[in-house]
């Protein structure tokens, strides 16, 4: 019998501030540990000490086998995350671990393959009707970065996009948005939508509207930012997340109408969850819906907030033997 098969595999969900470890046994993850990725000097390093907390270093309960969902485009032997410094090859990774196999994907594609599969209770409905049966799914969501998917069905199957969509054009649609747009442009030589729609992007709002303001700017971090705005005790704070989430629900739209996402949206990271009423509260939905012409056609769309703790561990889980997008090295 192949050693493989008597030993757990690693899955790890690894973004720009933290990485997440589990250890697989079949399709049930364990032994779970976050991990501060600024804390080691690089991904071998992480996975290492990670293996040492579960008492997997060695012997039978070494893993073998692994798959690593990165926050960066997966398109060769070399990973260069886009928010972190860790770069790495997947081959040389591999033969430091002692693997036989290493699966690496998009973040995002491990969460769009595991929502299709989350359960009821851990998913808030945001508007709409019931998913339309059998249609693509959209998938995004702000964290310390942007990320964007999708899953469509392909005959029997469902396969998982893998894209760059967080770094498409931002989109505005007020003459205060114009503003901020034109403020950022004087900063950045392409204002994506991550510049706005993410931890940074979140103070990147809200420095520029303090500069609409002429308010100095204090040091803010985005949970502190997001606190000021819950508590109603900073009038720009208030604004910033506004805008964040009317600027979001745009863009969620875009990618239904690209995808055809009848099937419905789901809304990942670490931002909105965080929320909580206030995402229900805000002109997101409103602006999800407007598009014109096809103002219907987003409005049965139904949006989903996903509340599971570690999401993208179960699409990692599936990587094994679901089709889609991923890099291994040979």
């Amino acid at each position: 019998m192949n050693a493989a098969a008597n030993t757990p595999r690693m899955i790890a969900d690894i973004g720009g501030t933290n990485a997440r470890f589990a250890l697989l046994d079949g399709m049930h993850s364990y032994a779970e540990v976050v991990l501060t990725c600024a804390d080691y000097p690089d991904l071998i390093s992480a996975a290492e000490h990670y293996l040492r907390q579960v008492d997997a270093c060695d012997g039978a309960r070494r893993p073998r086998e692994a798959a690593l969902a990165i926050a960066g485009p997966v398109e060769s032997d070399l990973i260069a995350m886009t928010n972190h410094v860790w770069s790495f090859s997947i081959a040389d990774t591999r033969d430091q671990l002692r693997l036989d196999r290493l699966l690496v994907l998009n973040d995002f594609t491990a969460l769009a393959m595991a929502v299709r599969h989350l359960p009821a209770h851990e998913l808030q409905q945001i508007g709409g009707d019931d998913p339309a049966p059998g249609r693509p799914l959209a998938v995004l969501g702000p964290g310390t970065g942007l990320g964007v998917s999708g899953v469509i069905p392909a005959g029997e199957h469902w396969q998982a996009l893998q894209g760059e969509g967080g770094h498409v054009t931002l989109s505005v649609m007020t003459a205060r948005e114009l503003a901020v747009l034109e403020h950022l442009q004087q900063r950045f030589d392409h204002v994506s939508a991550e510049r706005v729609l993410s931890g940074p992007g979140l103070g990147n709002l809200y420095a520029a509207l303090c500069a609409l303001e002429s308010i100095a700017p204090q040091a803010l971090t985005a949970p502190q930012i997001t606190e000021r705005a819950r508590q109603r005790s900073c009038p720009v704070c208030q604004e910033a997340v506004a805008m964040f989430c009317a600027l979001l629900g745009t863009l969620a739209g875009n990618v239904v109408l690209t995808l055809g996402a009848m099937g419905g949206v789901y809304i990942g990271g670490g931002i909105v969850p965080a929320l909580g009423d206030v995402f229900a509260a805000s002109e997101f939905r409103a602006r999800f819906d407007a598009k014109g012409r096809f103002s219907r056609y987003l409005a049965s769309v139904p949006v989903f907030v996903i509340r599971s703790e570690l999401p993208a561990l179960l699409g990692l889980a599936r990587a094994f033997q679901d089709p889609g997008p991923r890099w291994e090295a040979v």
